[in-house]
């Protein structure tokens, strides 16, 4: 086997359509069955449309929203607007990967589902890894790529340090019908410990998505308190609160989510997505990312196949590919989400902003990417 692919998400499966264009033997391998839900803010850049066109995978069919402008509210309900200068699309994960997965199936991906990679061992006599799947299977590979998302067993197997400090984040996703919103606006509300954002996505639905604390929702007991409580304090967050139509009956929820940084490389497999590095949701742009950093990895990957370098400057030079698009990004994230969150604080970010839309442009050029 040339390749095996640890994780189905959008850049598992861009990364695998991508090799099997330039013809390698690949193998995904993802615990879930497609389609399911995500946790996900479903919004994502157009600087990715390039790529999934060349993929023989344009979004288009799927009849996303177009998203064009942002609105970001204080916990008050003081609101800023901005253009999006490269605008972006809304899909559900549900319909996106599914669709993602059935173009790698026919390009001649081999997807297994259902399964889960219990280790990966490399074995430096002869420059393979060897993987074991829960279920006893096994599997030997030139080049593994991790793109199993925001936390695995394997970031243990790994001993990456972030797995062993709890994180404090929750994330919490609905579809809904919210007719009352715009469908080309992307918006970004604050409360207090947290933030949700709320964009459309295919036929009428929208996606709402919010991060918290743990702590926050232990003080209030449920989600439902929390949302009660909390949230809908802020007036924008609360109108939709009491007129949208939730579309499922419990929300997906995620835990740990952790923006610590991550190193690109481990044991030797290349990380993409998540795995390498998460966005703080504010900035709205952890999928375009997944997919950028696939195509770096396949690129990278096709040298190393290719007998062009050796295994060691392929790591490097992914590394540095990878510190170059996205450090900035993601320490920009960083930078962000400690403006928000805070109830006075986020009043004076949002009320100075309005007054300074300079950088507002400058903070969204700050965490988006070129078409590539």
């Amino acid at each position: 086997m040339d390749v095996v692919i640890i994780g189905g998400g959008l850049g598992g499966l861009c990364a695998a359509l991508d090799l099997r264009q330039r013809g390698y033997a690949v193998t995904l391998v993802e615990r879930q069955h497609y389609p399911f839900h995500r946790v996900c803010g479903e919004y994502i850049s157009n600087e990715v449309v390039p790529y999934l066109r060349r993929l023989q995978a344009d979004p288009a069919v799927l009849q996303p929203a177009d998203i064009r402008e942002l609105q970001v509210s204080s916990p008050a309900g003081r609101t800023l607007r901005a253009p999006l200068t490269l605008g972006g699309f809304g899909v559900s994960r549900y319909l996106l990967d599914e669709f993602l997965c059935g173009r790698a199936v026919e390009a001649g991906v081999t997807v297994w589902q259902n399964a889960t990679v219990a280790t990966v061992a490399f074995d430096a006599a002869s420059n393979q890894h060897h993987l074991t799947l829960a279920d006893g299977r096994q599997l030997a590979a030139r080049v593994v790529l991790g793109a199993y998302g925001k936390r695995s067993a394997l970031d243990r197997q790994f001993n990456r340090p972030f797995f062993s400090r709890r994180s404090p984040y929750i994330g919490v996703k609905y579809h809904v019908r919210y007719p009352s919103m715009p469908r080309h606006l992307i918006a970004l509300h604050n409360f207090a410990d947290g933030y949700a954002g709320i964009s459309a996505i295919e036929e009428d639905k929208y996606c709402l998505c919010y991060l918290t604390t743990r702590r926050n929702l232990k003080a209030h007991g449920t989600i439902a308190q929390l949302e009660q409580q909390v949230l809908a304090r802020n007036p924008r967050l609360r109108h939709i609160l009491e007129h949208a139509e939730v579309l499922y009956p419990q929300p997906e929820v995620i835990n740990e989510i952790s923006f610590a940084p991550k190193s690109c490389v481990e044991d030797h497999v290349l990380l993409c997505g998540d795995a390498a590095g998460l966005i703080t949701p504010l900035c709205g742009n952890g999928m375009a990312m997944a997919m950028h950093g696939a195509s770096l990895a396949a690129a990278r990957t096709h040298t190393f196949l290719q007998g062009q370098v050796t295994r060691p400057q392929l790591e490097t030079a992914y590394s540095a590919d990878w510190q170059q698009h996205f450090a900035g990004r993601l320490q920009t994230g960083r930078a962000v989400q400690h403006l928000f969150g805070q109830p006075l604080l986020s009043e004076l970010v949002v009320n100075g902003l309005r007054l300074w839309p300079g950088a507002v442009r400058q903070l969204i050029k700050r965490t988006h990417g070129n078409p590539f």
